[in-house]
């Protein structure tokens, strides 16, 4: 019978792989996009509905978009800040500033 490991250790030998690292971080800012539209939304008090109606969308496109499901274009996240009163900033940070 084989020991038993720690979740840390299965996931770091998974993002050992530079493939498994590629998607995790794909997937990290994808979640981390969503994140910043739901709480600057939430902030304003709008629904999903009320949003995508703004930004010229489907309600379900707003929560898959919310929930990480999908990586946006530039032109989307565009129209999301505008409907959201907000201005796009897109930038670098060091990767030993990041989280």
């Amino acid at each position: 019978m084989s020991a038993r490991r720690q979740w840390s250790e299965v996931r770091a030998e998974g993002l050992a792989h530079p493939q498994a690292q590629e998607a995790y971080d794909t997937a990290r800012i994808r979640f981390e996009l969503g994140k910043e539209v739901r709480e600057r939304r939430e902030a304003l008090g709008m629904t999903q509905a009320q949003l995508a109606q703004a930004a010229g969308l489907q309600q379900p496109a707003v929560a898959r978009f919310e929930a990480g499901g999908t990586m946006p274009t530039l032109p989307l996240l565009e129209r999301l800040a505008a409907a959201l009163g907000a201005r796009l900033h897109v930038g670098f940070e060091p990767m030993d500033r990041a989280s």
